[in-house]
């Protein structure tokens, strides 16, 4: 099972740090299980046009294939002016459409307050099921109190909420 992570934004390590450690959590549970990490910030991902995929760039075409090919999908995002980030949204609006079909696509999200601890849910969950995938059960909301100032999760109950998280995610990939 390939299992990929994408860091749904240009900015900081939150949303990349808070994506890996649910790779790992499901690395730690199944060794087996294949995962990756790409981080937005890393690729010169093309602003969508409307043309083909094989009408952008190389590293666009890589992001596109490389979430064309896993199994399942945890996407990170922060919350800004209460919607995901531009970045990401760019990137789904590149997909093709049912591009998720029979993947289990999940996501994870930081905002600086709890109030905008549903914006995920209420954006990205609709996409998720637009392009065809299935989405656990379950998200997590990390609020940016409980990250330390190496950007770095500092939160017994996070951590169980990302190991749950992850659990699930392999359930339902046996399914």
């Amino acid at each position: 099972m390939k299992f990929v992570g994408l860091s749904g934004t240009l900015a900081g390590h939150k949303t990349s740090h808070m994506v890996f450690q649910v790779l790992r959590a499901a690395k730690l549970q199944n060794q087996d299980t294949k995962i990756e990490l790409i981080d937005l910030k890393d690729y010169d991902v093309e602003f969508m046009r409307g043309y083909p995929l094989a009408y952008y760039n190389d590293d666009t075409q890589l992001v596109v294939n490389k979430l064309l090919e896993a199994d399942c999908i945890v996407i990170g995002t922060p919350i800004y002016q209460a919607s995901i980030s531009g970045s990401l949204k760019n990137l789904l609006d590149l997909l093709p459409e049912r591009a998720f079909r029979d993947k289990i696509v999940g996501f994870i999200s930081t905002a600086g307050s709890d109030k905008y601890f549903l914006v995920a849910e209420y954006h990205l969950r609709p996409i998720i099921q637009f392009l065809g995938g299935v989405v656990p059960s379950r998200n997590v909301f990390v609020p940016d109190n409980s990250f330390n100032e190496d950007s770095e999760i500092d939160d017994d109950l996070i951590e169980r909420r990302i190991m749950k998280f992850s659990e699930e995610f392999l359930k339902l990939s046996k399914k």
